[in-house]
C-alpha cells in the first residue's frame, strides 16, 4: 500500500466498493494532531453500539510499522466479507491507521513527535523517555489520536482491545479475559503467546486498558521489515475469525493471571 495522504481512505473505498449493504464507515471520525482525518469503520452506527461492548481493533499506532496497518486492513476486509456471507459476528469497531501522519512520514511518532503508545492517561504515565521516539508527550492523553481511542473506550467499554504492531513476532495478552483469544491468535499465526513485552511501558494501552479500566488487551506484534505484506493475513485469518465470532456461541473466560506490559 502506497504511503500517501490518500492511501488509507483509498483502501477503505476499494473495500466498501464491493458491498451493497455495508457496516458504517466514517471518513473523518477524528483528526490527527495536524488535522488529518482518521477513518473508522464499525459493524453498525456508533450510536447503536452503546451497551453492546464491541471489539475494538486498530493499527498504525506507530507510523513506521506498516505491517500493523496491513493486518488491520485485512481484518476489516474480512469482517465485511463475513458480514456479507451472514457469519454471526460480535459487534466491532476498526481503525486501520490511527497515526496517519506518522504513517505518511514513516515515523514512529505522530506529527507532534509523540509516541501514541506512551500517551494514554494511565495511572503510571510518566514524562520520562529513554529516547525521543518514545516521547510520552507534554501530558497524559495530550494527543487527539489517543483522546479518540480513550473516548471509544469510555463510551463503549469494549469487550476486547486489539492493537496491531510490528517488532519481534508475538501475541501479548494482557488480562485474564484476553488469554483465550490470545491463544487463538497465537495458534493461528504460529507466534508465541507472551504475558508481557519485556520492558516497562508506562502510558501504554495495556496499562490504561487493563490495569486501569480492567478491559482485556491484546497486542499483536508482526515481524517488522516484511517485504511481502500479503503474507500477513494467511497467518491470522483463522484466529481472527474465531476472535470475532459471535460471543454467544462460546466462552471468552480464562483462568490465567493478568499480565503487566505490552508494547
Amino acid at each position: 500500500m502506497a504511503k500517501n495522504e490518500n492511501a488509507v481512505s483509498a483502501f477503505l473505498g476499494a473495500v466498501y466498493g464491493g458491498f451493497l449493504a455495508t457496516p458504517t464507515r466514517l471518513e473523518c471520525w477524528k483528526k490527527t494532531a495536524s488535522g488529518t482525518p482518521i477513518s473508522l469503520a464499525s459493524s453498525e452506527p456508533l450510536s447503536e453500539l452503546k451497551g453492546k461492548r464491541p471489539i475494538l481493533l486498530f493499527g498504525g499506532v506507530h507510523g513506521d510499522e506498516p505491517e500493523g496497518v496491513r493486518l488491520a486492513e485485512e481484518t476489516l476486509r474480512s469482517l465485511l466479507i463475513w458480514t456479507r456471507d451472514g457469519i454471526p459476528l460480535a459487534p466491532w469497531i476498526v481503525i486501520t491507521c490511527l497515526n496517519v501522519d506518522g504513517y505518511k512520514a514513516n515515523t514512529r511518532v505522530n506529527a507532534r513527535g509523540v509516541d501514541l503508545n506512551r500517551n494514554y492517561p494511565s495511572k503510571d504515565w510518566s514524562s520520562k523517555a529513554d529516547a525521543p521516539r518514545y516521547s510520552p508527550g507534554p501530558s497524559a492523553g495530550s494527543e487527539p489520536e489517543v483522546q479518540g481511542i480513550v473516548e471509544l473506550i469510555e463510551t463503549f467499554q469494549p469487550r476486547l482491545l486489539i492493537h496491531c504492531h510490528s517488532w519481534e513476532p508475538c501475541v501479548v495478552a494482557t488480562g485474564p479475559y484476553a488469554q483465550n483469544d490470545g491463544v487463538r491468535l497465537s495458534q493461528s499465526s504460529g507466534y508465541k503467546l507472551v504475558p508481557e513485552i519485556g520492558y516497562p511501558t508506562p502510558g501504554s494501552l495495556s496499562r490504561y486498558g487493563w490495569h486501569d479500566k480492567k478491559l482485556p488487551v491484546i497486542c499483536i506484534e508482526e515481524r517488522d521489515g516484511l517485504k511481502d505484506l500479503s503474507s500477513i493475513w494467511p497467518r491470522f485469518d483463522i484466529g481472527m475469525r474465531e476472535v470475532f465470532a459471535d460471543l454467544s456461541m462460546r466462552d471468552r473466560s480464562a483462568n490465567s493471571s493478568p499480565t503487566e506490559n505490552e508494547k
